[in-house]
């Protein structure tokens, strides 16, 4: 059975999502064993300059970094990944898994992105969309897709 272990920046607060991590990760629980590891997110004023930035992003990014077991596949979660449909995310997973890579960790970056050393670390750089989304939220797409992989694969009925 595939490890799948989610590394993120944050605790999830709101209830809604919550709820859906947890219905997802119900779901989930026939196709793979799942891990959360949530790192702690440093304090990032909105007027931070470059530098203070990227301070804040190296000290959640060695945190992350504390949490990747040797052997994991290691996927970030970046803007300038590649763009996968479900299909091909699907296709990734199955990819991995006849490879035999079974212990795959899916990073998901705090509200000012990864560090370079955790995407230096990457083995696969991902991009959900262009568009922005709340780190939190990803949590719960990032499921969901996850999710959606597992049924393509085995061609059972949910992927439309």
């Amino acid at each position: 059975m595939m490890n799948i272990t989610i590394i993120s920046v944050g605790k999830i607060k709101e209830k809604y999502l919550k709820l859906g991590i947890d219905e997802y990760s119900k779901r989930l629980s026939r196709y793979c064993k799942l891990n959360f590891v949530e790192v702690p997110d440093e304090k990032a004023p909105e007027n931070l300059s470059p530098a203070e930035e990227e301070s804040v992003k190296d000290r959640e990014g060695e945190s992350i970094i504390k949490n990747i077991k040797e052997g994991m596949y290691v996927v970030v979660l970046d803007l300038k990944g590649k763009l996968l449909s479900s299909d091909a995310l699907a296709q990734k997973l199955q990819d991995l898994g006849l490879r035999g890579n079974s212990n795959i960790a899916f990073i998901i970056g705090g509200s000012l992105g990864l560090s370079e050393t955790v995407i230096n670390r990457a083995d696969y750089r991902l991009c959900f969309s262009p568009m922005t989304f709340p780190h939190q939220l990803m949590k719960l797409i990032l499921l969901e897709q996850i999710y959606r992989g597992f049924r393509i694969i085995r061609n059972e009925p949910y992927h439309k």
